[in-house]
């Protein structure tokens, strides 16, 4: 693509003054950087993916509600992590982890295996043990 067809829609990227870079030939045939503001379907892509995160965020707090799950599948989703992702910050293996989403195990977790969680989520124990509506 040329230095000035290089796509400058709207995008989040804008909002933030943020700028990508992208790869564009220039006036002599040269590969040269040229800041885009954003490119329409890119943008439509990544407001899906947020969206369906925003929603896998919404369906694990509810089942946390519902006692379905432990507040740790909520904060895994909230901190946009898959089980294999949190099992290797908190050096347990992924099916301890998913054990660990059981309430009945949770509510037995000891406060180190509890810290190590909370740590990882950066908040606090108390703020894992309570999630608020």
């Amino acid at each position: 693509m040329k230095k000035k067809e290089v796509p400058q829609d709207k995008s989040n990227l804008e909002s933030a003054n943020f700028r990508e870079l992208c790869y564009a030939v220039d006036e002599n045939g040269e590969y040269t950087t040229e800041n885009s503001t954003g490119w329409e379907p890119k943008t439509v892509a990544l407001n899906n993916a947020i969206d369906d995160i925003n929603e896998r965020i919404d369906e694990a707090k509810a089942r946390v509600m519902k006692g379905e799950t432990s507040p740790i599948e909520y904060y895994m989703e909230l901190h946009k992590m898959d089980v294999g992702i949190l099992a290797s910050y908190v050096g347990f293996w992924q099916w301890k982890v998913k054990r660990h989403f059981k309430p009945s195990t949770f509510k037995k977790l000891n406060s180190k295996t509890l810290n190590k969680y909370a740590e990882v989520f950066e908040i606090s124990v108390e703020e894992l043990q309570n999630i608020s509506k």
